[in-house]
């Protein structure tokens, strides 16, 4: 036990092990009333719809990595309206937990100003949907976009 929480410590020189958040951004594309999703090609959650996103790079600002995350995923150049909110999750890519780490979710407000909506190696779909005909939270993938879908609702826009 140390700082009031079980930590793994080096066996050697005991030094404490601390299992970060990975930070991530993304955003909640929205335009005519519709949120643009995309669909993942890759695990985890291959086939299920998401908000565009990903992990940030070395140094990079949230903002920065929602506008290049959501430019890579699907063409499209954003403005970012506000902050959505942030989001505690665990990335789980694949079945051992020894490759599962936590992140560090952070969602915009978004819309587009640029480009033009096209396919990445990472989506296999790009879709606007209207608020009235998303599809169930059950079908978007990681708790996060989940929540975050929601908190967007939960504002009354579109």
């Amino acid at each position: 036990m140390a700082e009031e929480r079980l930590r793994d410590r080096c066996p050697t020189c005991d030094r404490l092990w601390y299992e970060n958040a990975k930070p991530c951004a993304g955003a909640v594309v929205v335009e005519a009333g519709r949120v643009l999703l995309v669909r993942r090609a890759k695990d985890p959650f291959r086939g299920c719809w998401d908000l565009p996103g990903g992990f940030l790079e070395a140094n990079e600002h949230p903002a920065d990595g929602a506008r290049r995350e959501v430019l890579e995923e699907t063409g499209l150049e954003v403005v970012l309206d506000r902050q959505l909110g942030m989001y505690v999750d665990t990335y789980r890519p694949g079945s051992d937990p020894m490759l599962w780490h936590h992140s560090l979710n952070i969602f915009f407000l978004a819309r587009p100003v640029g480009g033009t909506l096209a396919l990445s190696a990472e989506t296999t779909e790009a879709c606007w949907f209207k608020l009235a005909e998303l599809p169930p939270l059950a079908e978007i993938a990681f708790e996060n976009g989940r929540r975050a879908l929601r908190d967007f609702l939960s504002l009354g826009q579109g």
